[in-house]
């Protein structure tokens, strides 16, 4: 190789040395700047809405009301779920007192009833034998009635013997006992006058009847359905005037419970409010949910209230004295759905902080933790500074 051509070989390859080193660097720059980027984009998108201290132009804060954190005695008030039932102290389950297959049912679930009435009619072999066994100890009594009248009219008049008068006497009592016994059979199957039997037209039939007055609220047998005696049940009658509302009292919540208390209940159904008094509360927790089962009698006008229908026991329990509350304009919600408020820290400046806050009476939170009694938080307008804080931020 000559020395030009040497010469030339060296210069190009300085030449392309630098512009390596030019093109390395240019790589080298822009992967900086893209990092950069990305660790700016990063850094906004962790930007939220929790940033400490902002401020608020003079002239915007004609939008904002600032009020003191004070203390205040406010209602305690206990909200209790439950539900209906039936007050078992005036529901009645209805027997039929005889065995045999349903005939007619003439009354059915929601209709009221009267202590007597006829429910339905039994096709009973019991019935038709009790019956029987009355009729025959009636005659069997009249006969041996007559024949006493008689005897002692003829021992009277000396024709007979006192031995023979004191045997009639006898027959005469021992019918009378056995018409005795048909008679409470009778009556224990729910025949009120037996002796109306005498006349009646026999049909087998024995009507099973309301004992007490109500509102029938479960029909559990239907047409020749054969029933057993004393065993099953027929219906249930219930008075709806009044009902019980069962309800779990927290243990948290013990001392402020007592029997006699009043109560309002209220149903997403309605929007009439229920009074009702607390008349038990159980002596042990319920091992599985740690409550105390409560029961509350409550008046059910219009009978508006259903059994196992969800409700809402309202019990004004004393009152919370000396505690924080502030406006319930000023408790907001981040997306987490976590409470807090906007404290001011200077004269148009604000700083956002997170409380634990209580049930709202009367226009006002209980705040449980993160404020101090004296300090001003925004309270209409606090809106308006949530919206502000996220443009700045």
């Amino acid at each position: 190789m000559t020395t030009n051509a040497r010469s030339r070989c060296l210069s190009l390859t300085a030449v392309g040395a630098g512009l390596f080193s030019v093109f390395a660097a240019g790589c080298g720059s822009g992967r900086g700047e893209a990092e950069s980027q990305m660790t700016s984009y990063s850094n906004s998108e962790n930007k939220t809405d929790t940033a400490n201290l902002f401020t608020v132009p003079p002239d915007q804060m004609a939008h904002i009301q600032v009020v003191t954190v004070e203390k205040s005695n406010v209602p305690r008030v206990l909200h209790l779920t439950g539900a209906v039932a039936y007050n078992a102290f005036k529901t009645t389950p209805v027997f039929s007192a005889v065995g045999g297959p349903v005939q007619e049912i003439r009354a059915e679930p929601g209709q009221n009833v009267h202590a007597g009435q006829t429910l339905l009619t039994v096709a009973s072999p019991d019935y038709a034998a009790a019956r029987s066994a009355y009729l025959k100890a009636s005659s069997a009594f009249q006969l041996a009635d007559k024949n006493y009248q008689r005897s002692k009219d003829l021992y009277e008049h000396k024709a007979i013997a006192e031995r023979d008068l004191q045997q009639v006497e006898s027959d005469r009592a021992q019918a009378q006992a056995d018409l005795q016994a048909s008679e409470d059979t009778l009556r224990a199957l729910g025949i009120s006058d037996p002796e109306s039997l005498v006349k009646a037209k026999n049909t087998g039939q024995i009507a099973v009847i309301a004992p007490v007055r109500g509102v029938i609220v479960e029909r559990l047998v239907g047409p020749g359905q054969l029933l057993q005696a004393g065993t099953t049940q027929c219906l249930t009658i219930s008075d709806m005037s009044t009902v019980w509302v069962l309800v779990n009292v927290y243990q948290k919540d013990l001392a402020y419970v007592r029997t006699g208390d009043m109560v309002d209940i209220t149903t997403d159904a309605y929007p009439d409010v229920f009074r009702g008094k607390i008349s038990y509360i159980a002596d042990a927790l319920d091992p599985n949910t740690r409550t105390l089962p409560a029961r509350i009698v409550t008046e059910n006008a219009g009978y508006k209230l259903k059994k196992d229908m969800y409700v809402t026991a309202t019990v004004q329990a004393g009152a919370l004295r000396n505690v924080l509350t502030v406006p319930d304009a000023a408790i907001l919600r981040d997306t987490e759905n976590q409470p807090f408020v906007y404290v001011q820290v200077g004269p148009n400046q604000f700083a956002r902080r997170v409380v634990k806050v209580g049930e709202s009476q009367n226009g006002r939170v209980l705040v449980q933790d993160g404020l101090k009694e004296g300090e001003r938080v925004a309270g209409d307008g606090s809106l308006f500074l949530q919206f502000k804080n996220s443009l700045q931020h």
